[in-house]
């Protein structure tokens, strides 16, 4: 069997829907904070996939700075405080 039958075989039976795709799109549109309100304004997938990257990316800032701070509390702790802190996020 050729290569080329082998992968349409195998593209064919992973191809997602234009409605699945749709689904997908709507399920990440509500779970973005801003998008929550627009929720029942048609928005373009591209549109909520772009606000979707800069959610995670705001995130991720989120956690760095609160792992920041974190650190800087440990640090400023003392040993026994420390020591609860640390209890508590293990």
């Amino acid at each position: 069997m050729s290569s080329r039958r082998t992968r349409s075989r195998q593209s064919s039976s992973t191809r997602i829907t234009d409605e699945q795709i749709n689904d997908l799109v709507s399920k990440l549109q509500a779970v973005l904070p801003e998008a929550r309100i627009r929720r029942s304004d048609r928005v373009s997938a591209a549109k909520v996939l772009q606000e979707t990257c800069n959610y995670i990316r705001s995130l991720h800032r989120e956690v760095d700075g609160l792992s920041e701070r974190l650190s800087e509390l440990l640090e400023e702790s003392s040993s026994d405080q420390a020591a609860i802190i640390r209890s508590l996020l293990m």
